[in-house]
C-alpha cells in the first residue's frame, strides 16, 4: 500500500479536504508568529495533532507528561502548516517535534521531558504555572 502526503489540485476536492493555513491570516510573519507563541504562552508546544487527540506516540507523550503538572499547555498543530513546521524549525534550531518551550525557553522533544520529569528538574521548571494558581 502506498500512502500521499501531498493533496492533488483536484476541483472536484472539497475545500474542508484541502490543507489550511490558520495563521496566515493574522498579517504576522510565522517567525513572528512562533516568536509571540512562545513569549505569550508559559508552556508552548507544537506538536503532531491537538493536545486532545495527539497524532504520534510522541506528542502523545510530551502531553501526558505536561498533564501531569496540570500546567495550562498552549499547542500549535503542526500538521496543518508545512511552512510553520519549517518556522519553528528554524526558531528552535531542533529538527524534530514535539517541540517544547517553558517559559520562553526552548527544552526539547519527549525524551527530554520525560527524562527531566523523572529527575524531578520539569517540577522545578513548572512550580510557578499550576493551573490551580491565580495567575498576577
Amino acid at each position: 500500500m502506498k500512502y500521499s502526503t501531498t493533496v492533488p489540485n483536484d476541483p472536484d476536492t472539497h475545500d474542508d479536504f484541502k490543507p489550511t493555513n490558520k495563521v496566515e491570516s493574522s498579517g504576522l510573519s510565522l517567525k513572528e508568529i512562533v516568536e509571540q507563541d512562545v513569549k505569550e504562552n508559559p508552556v508552548m508546544l507544537y506538536m503532531k495533532g491537538v493536545p486532545e487527540f495527539p497524532q504520534c506516540g510522541f506528542s502523545s507523550l510530551a502531553v501526558r507528561v505536561l498533564s501531569h503538572y496540570n500546567v495550562p499547555i498552549s499547542a500549535r498543530n503542526i500538521l496543518e502548516d508545512p511552512e510553520l513546521k519549517s518556522a519553528v524549525k528554524a526558531f528552535s534550531h531542533w529538527p524534530t517535534f514535539p517541540q517544547i518551550f517553558i517559559k520562553g525557553e526552548f527544552i526539547g522533544g519527549s525524551d527530554i521531558i520525560l527524562n527531566m520529569h523523572q529527575n524531578g528538574e520539569l517540577k522545578e521548571k513548572l512550580k510557578d504555572l499550576s493551573a490551580n494558581q491565580k495567575s498576577e
